[in-house]
């Protein structure tokens, strides 16, 4: 066992903390005993995980899968642009290390799934959300309850923030304030939506302050309270949220007692064609309709040679410029909104629509870029 007796280095390393009653030498070993689990080295995640490894949180779990692309970096700051292409396991390990190499760092290369959900949160003291879909939202929170971890919650969309902390005993979940997952597409990600880049910075240092103190047990955590911070305004609001009675997993007749996977749960069920399967079809006899659903300020990102643009506003009242008979091959940035658009699409007569998988975002990964 790893004693948490500070040694010489750590206590000039930490000396400002010891300066602090509310956290002293005791305070600060229990930071280093303590085991924080980071859900997503992305924008939330970034400057949560910096601000941990500096505070002195001996072992931080960092659960990831995905590797630094070079749009991450207006907002991913533990990433760097040698880091493009290297696996954010990687990246944000090594860059812990850099900060503070005193610090214990456990890499999952996994989604968190209903599979190993349990086995992930009861090794961690907090769980810190630094997700970006609601499928993995949903099942952080169901996992914190389930498995009793507070769960330091945090999200971001455009120009706006929200954190609390949630499934803390007598606290109300993630499920009080929103019951059931939304439907796959009805809230714009950043990746179709924009953030400001400032933005995580802000919520996922919130997000650190509450897993700290958390773990000191010190101060008022944001526990029955819902933080919305306002970046245009430069304003926070703070709203009292009650644990609901009625909450389908922390209420007193819970419906919800085991996890279950919420991707194909929120997903509608669309068609989908890859970028492979599409280039291979164009310029050729069956080559299908390709229908682009972006704004045009998206342009820049590149187009499929062929392509009509239609944005997804405006596709409703042009339905009568597409032909019902052909099939239609629609693509946006990154897939939803296109498979908002092939179901709105089949529920109008069009019967051979289809969704290009991972949107233009994924074709130019594939296949290179069309300007």
């Amino acid at each position: 066992m790893v004693s948490n007796d500070l040694t010489p280095s750590e206590l000039a390393r930490y000396s400002r903390h010891l300066l602090l009653p509310e956290i002293g030498e005791a305070g600060q070993r229990r930071l280093k005993s303590g085991r924080v689990l980071c859900v997503g080295a992305g924008g939330l995640g970034s400057p949560a995980l910096l601000y941990l490894a500096a505070a002195g949180v001996g072992t931080i779990g960092i659960v990831d899968f995905d590797v630094v692309d070079e749009s991450n970096l207006q907002r991913q700051i533990i990433h760097g642009t040698e880091s493009v292409g290297r696996p954010k396991l990687e990246s944000a390990r090594d860059r812990i290390a850099a900060i503070n190499p005193e610090v214990r760092v456990e890499t999952f290369d996994m989604r968190l799934s209903a599979d190993n959900a349990q086995s992930l949160v009861e090794a961690f003291d907090v769980i810190l959300d630094g997700t970006d879909n609601f499928p993995a939202r949903y099942l952080v929170n169901d996992a914190c309850v389930l498995y009793r971890r507070p769960n330091a919650f945090g999200s971001i969309h455009r120009f706006e923030g929200q954190a609390a902390v949630f499934a803390a005993p007598g606290g109300p979940c993630y499920r009080c304030l929103h019951p059931e997952p939304p439907p796959e597409g009805l809230v714009p990600s950043c990746a179709e939506a924009g953030v400001l880049g400032v933005l995580p910075g802000v919520i996922g240092t919130i997000q650190a302050t509450e897993a700290i103190k958390l773990i000191v047990g010190v101060g008022e955590p944001l526990i029955g309270r819902f933080l919305i911070y306002d970046a245009l305004k430069m304003r926070f609001r703070d709203l009292k949220l009650r644990q609901d009675p009625d909450c389908p997993v922390c209420g007193t007749r819970p419906s919800i007692t085991s996890l279950r996977e919420y991707a194909t749960y929120c997903a509608p069920a669309v068609a989908e064609m890859t970028a492979g399967e599409l280039r291979a079809r164009l310029g050729s006899s069956s080559a299908p309709f390709v229908l682009d659903v972006r704004e045009p300020a998206e342009l820049a990102e590149g187009a499929i040679p062929g392509a009509v643009m239609i944005p997804l506003g405006d596709l409703p009242r042009r339905l009568v410029e597409l032909d019902a008979s052909r099939e239609v091959v629609v693509y946006c940035r990154s897939g939803a909104r296109s498979a908002r658009a092939v179901v709105l699409l089949r529920e109008h007569g069009f019967p051979r629509a289809s969704n290009l998988v991972g949107g233009i975002l994924n074709w130019n990964k594939e296949l290179g870029k069309f300007l």
